[in-house]
């Protein structure tokens, strides 16, 4: 999912597909559409499994022998899973960040606080007076060791490469999953174009960037929603377990992720209600004349609302009311494509989309088959938006275990 990184002045994620305009964007854009291809991404699936099964243990053990319902606060840890399992992809690196600290891992989420928190103090928005600052060396801390963790596997997979050779390599690696990594160094664009170093180490930290607290979000709020209506929970359950009846592994498998017709509009109906991203920007390249006779001047940025336009009445009766069924093939036939935009829209929407929208899935149906969900009444969440929607002192809700096989 996309996130709207301020432009602050100090390097974060370098020059990706995020920041980048013009001739630039167009040739990474192109490079970077096939890594984000069905088959690839069909090979991360038993990553976030695995990484959805670590967090449910950890679930398991806090409700202890007895299998009670636990309160937990699940945003903190859904971006532990969503970091855990972008490293698999992106890297191949094994961090076990959910069981224990890590610094990269602990760097991208001080990067990620030290952003919303310079945004909010005037005076921090000059790069030379926030350097100075205690947050401001903090920042530069946490992207030194970001880069320097980015660029030594960038640089040994490059080193790797040559010495082995194109054809060589390629064969060294049939029939094994291929990382960010490896398909960025492989890129080519019609001329035999690649990407540098650099340009690669850029891409694979705004992967990061953008796509862990993006999808942590969309799934802690898709599973209060589940929480606050229990006969939507069932049927998603009902529909996991008859997907999972039977199989050895309790696994979400590529084909599986076209059998969940009701947990997708599950998920999607959250997004709508609650989309990670509230806002993004454009600039007008030309003048753009709206269909009341205006006329937006090129060169103006325009500021659109996700969240306003998610929440419009004309396009969606009763907004606030959490209905999956809107969803629906018979329910979604004549609505404009624009009315329902979680990943932005256009040539800059987001490339990882199907990314995180299999992850998601995978989360979620694994999640309402193995746990009861409940919410905490006692600490109703506050929404609070940063660069992602998030909730004043967390997003709390009750986890109880289900018996296997249930």
């Amino acid at each position: 999912m996309g996130a709207p990184w301020m432009e602050t002045g100090v390097p974060r994620a370098g020059d990706g597909l995020l920041l980048s305009h013009g001739r630039k964007w167009v040739q990474h854009r192109r490079l970077l559409t096939p890594a984000f291809h069905g088959d690839l991404l069909k090979s991360y699936l038993g990553i976030f499994n695995q990484s959805t099964r670590v967090m449910h243990d950890k679930w398991r053990a806090a409700a202890g022998p007895t299998g009670a319902a636990v309160a937990l606060e699940v945003l903190d840890q859904l971006s532990l899973l969503t970091l855990d399992s972008l490293q698999k992809c992106i890297f191949s690196h094994e961090s076990h960040c959910q069981q224990q600290p890590s610094e990269y891992i602990k760097a991208i989420l001080d990067l990620s606080t030290l952003v919303v928190r310079r945004q909010q103090h005037l005076l921090h928005y000059p790069s030379w007076l926030y350097r100075l600052s205690g947050d401001g060396r903090r920042f530069t801390q946490a992207c030194a060791t970001v880069h320097g963790f980015t660029a030594a596997v960038v640089q040994r997979r490059r080193q790797a490469l040559r010495r082995l050779g194109h054809q060589a390599w390629l064969d060294q690696h049939r029939g094994q999953r291929m990382d960010f990594i490896d398909l960025l160094l492989l890129a080519k664009d019609e001329d035999g174009n690649t990407l540098s170093d650099e340009d690669i180490a850029a891409e694979a930290n705004t992967f990061m960037f953008a796509g862990h607290d993006t999808t942590a979000s969309g799934l802690a709020w898709l599973f209060y929603n589940l929480a606050c209506h229990q006969q939507h929970q069932d049927r998603c359950r009902q529909e996991v377990q008859e997907l999972l009846k039977g199989r050895d592994v309790e696994d979400i498998e590529w084909e599986d992720l076209s059998r969940l017709p009701f947990t997708t509009m599950c998920i999607k109906e959250s997004l709508r209600l609650h989309p990670p991203v509230t806002a993004v920007s454009r600039r007008c390249n030309q003048d753009v004349a709206t269909r009341d006779g205006r006329v937006i001047p090129k060169g103006v940025i325009c500021l659109m609302s996700i969240y306003g336009t998610h929440h419009n009445p004309e396009m969606w009766p009763d907004p606030q009311v959490y209905n999956p069924l809107r969803f629906s093939p018979e329910n979604s036939e004549g609505r404009p494509p624009l009315a329902f935009i979680p990943f932005s829209a256009g040539p800059r929407n987001c490339i990882g989309q199907s990314f995180a929208m299999a992850e998601m899935k995978v989360v979620a149906a694994l999640t309402v088959a193995r746990f009861r969900i409940r919410p905490d009444t006692a600490r109703p969440p506050r929404r609070k938006t940063e660069l992602i929607l998030r909730t004043e002192d967390g997003l709390w809700l009750l986890l109880e275990p289900l018996p296997k096989g249930a």
